[in-house]
């Protein structure tokens, strides 16, 4: 570093003898005197003053380039910069003063744009003297009276010019000036040009140290000043030349105060007919300034330049200014930069952009006749097109709306005729389909597919002789499955004759299982069964060759639009209601329509419900009425199960008492009247909102977490507010009704319901039921149905009943709640059961009548009279709705060893027992069981004892899975214990 320092003292020195010498030089030419004819000019002066600089110059420059390049310079600390100062040679301007003017985007090797700004316009100066304008300026900013030397005498003869003009291969006194004038600028410059001296084997040096400056100034922003002042007498100062008055220098901060900048001119330059003039002095100047920079520069010229052309814009006028601007913020990056940015760049954009708008510009310039060309061909070619489209799309859309119209027709009428006219007929053949919930719902249940095949007991249809089963299957069944159900169903001859050697032939032939291919294409997507099978051809070919030349009918789960269309593809009926008229009485709401029609009591309450402050009205209006009720619930219309389901007990109410106590006061006939109800029903319409917020829960939150997402779903889809029933002990049961197209009414199943403690969610059934008197709910059923069928709601139904005592007067009450249009769970657990005792369920007296068994004794033998039992009866306790996770880990052949060694089976000859309905054999989580047994307690225990085997056998103390087993048992204890309590009250009495 103190290298460093001694010879920047030097360079310094030599800088100051070069400024004196100047400085001389100034005073001479402020002497010059034109001379009489015939004299001469004598400028040896100058001469020597410009040899000495270059000797001086040439003597230090590489002793100073090797000190320099060796020195290794670093960035400085920015937290340390407030606190440190930085120590620079004498001969350097401050650093704050000079400008940031590295570019953004590139790093330009040498002097920065600000910096060959002011060396251009010092050389420009002092390249043309002469010029009266350039004379002013240099007395203006450097203190220099120049004469006037081309100014013509008034003799004008034998008068000699002096050509102050730069020569080639001359030191004249202009190009001592430049190299004088460029060391004085700023640093970088006057590296620059002792560069240039050195040589072409300094230029990589060169290069590296401008790099090295360069990031040295990057954090520098305060731009450089210059001042004219007296320079103090040096050793170095030669004597022989006079002393000028003043000198260019830059100035310190330790120096006089700074005068203004001196402004730096642009290089403008002009784009005359789309093309750029090489040899222009302004663009020269631009290149030459810019060269380290050029190639994106160049290329944003080059578009400039092309756009010009092909808008025949005669006169654009560049501003390098904005260019360089341009080029910085690297909008150019990558061709890119639209047209508003190379506009951006000009000083006459405004008029340019005007020309540009103009109407046909483009074809007037470079190429227009080719882009006019392909401009009208392309748009003579959209606009036939267009029209063609749109002419083809109006046809399009007539031919649907004719075909679509005229096929809803025909099959409309079809679906209506053909039930109407034929009753289902013994030989018919019943493809079975899945359920058809609404999209939202069959995406928010898990396992859909599986949910859809727990119907698996419908196969047992092919019981009766005439009855062929092609079940339509919404999973792939595996070999164990297939082979379970087919030694199942051949036992149809064992079951009817009690000799397991009695298997028909004909029994495996009469029913098919079917999957839709169109499955493997779905697998995410819930869909129902008769959406798989619309989109299946091979499936519907099949079923067509298996139904053809016989009498067939469709019968569905839950009724869909896509029921139509394929019962429309494979020509047969659908035995059910249209999927619309199943959609408005298959809510909620409608339900209570249908039970209001039929004269059927129905729970306090009020349906279709869609506002909020519509809720808070009933809710305080039937709350004011029936103030005896505890509970009230919530039911979603469209919601199946207790998914749909909310409850909030109005115990939680501190003025239920005094309510109580004003309908003591008015009785029971005074409280109809609006005035007595009137100071209750204004409290209960203040407190129902906050009541519902605060204690208004959920049976099931699966699907609605809270009872604000519930809320916001109940009155979007509607539903009901509905009364629980007000007593301890309350009996559900299900019947299922079959309404023919022809009116009659049937009733196929009836069973108490088994639900899980503290929900409504039903996972089984008792049957036959013994909760309802059998004339009470034959006639309940019959009027239900026959108010369907006025509806043209036909096919499979599900009708829902709550029983209980009244309190006070202990009178049964038996109330309507709910009604499912379609084929139920329990309907194909009764099928199952009634295959398998070969039985048959009398709902009219209530009872589930086995035949007897006939015995050959060796008596009856001899005299061929065989010898019959008389007809018992049975009870059947049935779940299709069992699930365990751990029944996943085992296989269906070891499962059934496992149950056969706790003799869990079913006994052919007694006709009671436990048999299982497989639903799936990938996930092996769920399945369904039906025990058989001569009363109604040993078909419970049985049913709670399978379930207490099958969790011991499968589980572990640190794996038990998630299950409903439990549950299930502990309910089925509680129904043993009003079982066996109601025994001891009959025998009693």
């Amino acid at each position: 570093m103190a290298d460093t320092v001694q010879t920047g003292d030097e360079v310094g020195r030599i800088l100051v003898q070069v400024q004196n010498d100047l400085s001389q030089l100034k005073k001479s030419l402020s002497r010059v005197i034109i001379s009489e004819p015939g004299e001469t000019l004598d400028i040896q002066v100058l001469d020597a003053a410009i040899s000495r600089t270059e000797i001086g110059i040439k003597k230090h420059a590489e002793e100073y380039l090797k000190t320099v390049n060796k020195q290794v310079s670093t960035l400085p600390i920015i937290e340390d910069n407030k606190k440190k100062t930085r120590k620079i040679a004498k001969w350097q301007p401050s650093p704050e003063s000079i400008p940031n003017l590295l570019p953004r985007k590139y790093m330009i090797v040498g002097a920065s744009p600000g910096e060959k700004h002011k060396a251009a316009f010092a050389m420009r100066l002092l390249y043309n003297p002469s010029h009266p304008k350039n004379r002013e300026l240099i007395h203006q900013n450097y203190g220099i009276q120049l004469p006037d030397l081309q100014k013509k005498t008034g003799s004008n003869v034998g008068a000699k010019k002096v050509d102050t003009s730069p020569k080639v291969g001359s030191s004249a006194v202009v190009p001592a000036e430049v190299r004088n004038n460029n060391l004085h600028l700023c640093p970088n410059d006057m590296k620059a040009g002792m560069f240039e001296r050195a040589g072409k084997r300094q230029t990589d040096v060169n290069q590296s140290k401008d790099i090295v400056q360069a990031h040295r100034i990057s954090h520098l922003h305060r731009p450089p000043t210059w001042t004219i002042t007296t320079p103090p007498p040096t050793a170095a100062s030669n004597s022989k030349l006079p002393q000028g008055p003043a000198r260019l220098s830059p100035l310190s901060p330790q120096c006089a105060p700074a005068l203004p900048p001196v402004s730096i001119s642009k290089h403008c330059f002009s784009i005359v007919d789309g093309r750029i003039d090489p040899c222009c002095t302004e663009f020269c100047a631009f290149k030459k300034q810019y060269c380290l920079c050029w190639g994106p520069l160049m290329e944003a010229l080059w578009r400039l330049e092309q756009l010009m052309q092909e808008y025949a814009v005669p006169h654009a006028r560049v501003c390098d200014q904005r260019l360089v601007a341009l080029m910085q913020t690297g909008e150019l990056d990558w061709g890119g930069g639209g047209v508003g940015h190379l506009l951006s760049v000009l000083e006459n954009q405004e008029e340019v952009w005007e020309l540009m708008r103009r109407p046909g510009q483009r074809y007037r310039g470079e190429g227009g006749r080719q882009a006019a060309a392909e401009r009208i061909q392309a748009s003579w070619r959209c606009h036939q097109a267009r029209t063609a489209y749109l002419r083809q799309q109006r046809r399009k859309w007539a031919a649907e709306t004719i075909a679509i119209s005229w096929l809803l027709h025909a099959q409309v009428g079809r679906v209506r005729k053909k039930p109407a006219g034929d009753s289902p007929s013994p030989t018919g053949e019943l493809p079975q389909q899945g359920r058809g919930y609404s999209e939202q719902q069959r995406r928010s249940l898990t396992g859909f597919d599986i949910l859809q095949n727990t119907q698996m007991g419908r196969l047992c249809d092919i019981r009766d002789e005439n009855i062929e089963v092609i079940y339509v299957c919404p999973v792939r069944l595996g070999e164990d499955l297939l082979h379970y159900y087919t030694q199942l169903l051949g036992l149809q001859g064992a079951v009817e004759t009690g000799d397991l050697s009695a298997v028909p032939a004909s029994s495996a032939k009469r029913f098919t299982i079917l999957t839709p291919e169109a499955y493997q294409h779905f697998p995410n997507h819930n869909m129902c069964v008769s959406t798989l099978l619309k989109y299946s051809p091979r499936t519907l070919r099949r079923i067509k060759d298996l139904i053809q030349g016989k009498h067939a009918y469709i019968v569905s789960g839950v009724p869909h639009m896509d029921d139509l269309a394929v019962a429309d593809e494979l020509g047969v009926p659908v035995l059910g209601p249209e999927p619309a008229v199943a959609q408005l009485y298959g809510t909620k709401s409608g339900a209570r329509r249908i039970f209001t029609s039929a004269g059927v009591s129905v729970p306090p309450g009020h349906g279709d419900i869609y506002t909020l402050q519509q809720l808070y009205e009933c809710l305080a209006q039937l709350m004011t009425d029936h103030l005896e009720v505890q509970r009230w619930l919530f039911k979603m219309d469209g919601e199946f199960g207790s998914r749909g389901t909310a409850y909030c007990d109005v115990s939680h109410l501190s003025f239920r008492s005094w309510a109580l106590q004003k309908y003591r006061r008015h009785g029971p006939q005074l409280w109809r009247m609006a005035w007595a109800q009137e100071p209750v029903l204004i409290k209960f319409q203040e407190e129902v909102p906050a009541l519902l917020a605060s204690h208004a829960k959920l049976f099931n939150t699966s699907c609605y977490p809270s009872w604000i997402s519930f809320l916001e779903h109940f009155l979007k889809e509607g539903g009901t507010v509905e009364a629980y029933p007000p007593s301890d002990s309350v009996t559900c049961l299900t019947v299922d009704l079959l309404v023919e197209p022809g009116g009659e009414v049937h009733m196929l199943s009836c069973g108490d319901q088994l639900h899980e403690p503290g929900s409504m969610q039903v996972v089984g059934c008792s049957m036959p039921q013994t909760s309802i008197c059998q004339h009470t709910l034959h006639s309940i059923c019959m009027r239900v149905g026959q108010a369907c069928h006025q509806r043209h709601i036909l096919g499979h139904l599900s009708l829902d009943l709550v029983t209980f005592l009244e309190l006070g007067t202990l009178e049964q009450q038996v109330w309507a709640v709910d009604l499912d249009i379609g084929y139920s769970n329990q309907l194909a657990m009764t099928q199952m059961m009634l295959f398998m005792t070969s039985g048959t369920l009398n709902c009219r007296t209530g009872c589930l009548e086995v035949p007897p068994l006939v015995i050959n004794s060796k008596a009856s033998a001899r005299h061929k009279a065989p010898k019959a039992l008389s007809v018992t009866s049975r009870f059947a306790v049935m779940s299709s709705k069992l699930f365990h996770t751990n029944l996943s880990m085992v296989h269906y052949s070891v499962f059934f060893q496992m149950c056969k060694a706790h003799r869990i089976g079913f006994d052919i000859k007694e006709r009671q027992g436990s048999v299982f309905a497989l639903h799936d054999s990938t996930e092996r989580k769920s399945l369904g069981l039906v025990t058989i047994s001569p009363d109604l307690k040993g078909a419970l225990l049985t049913f709670a004892h399978n379930l207490s085997i099958i969790h011991q056998e499968i589980s572990a103390p640190n794996l038990q899975g998630k299950t409903n087993f439990k549950k299930l048992i502990k309910n089925i204890e509680e129904v043993v214990g009003v079982t066996i309590q109601n025994a001891e009250i009959e025998k009693s009495a």
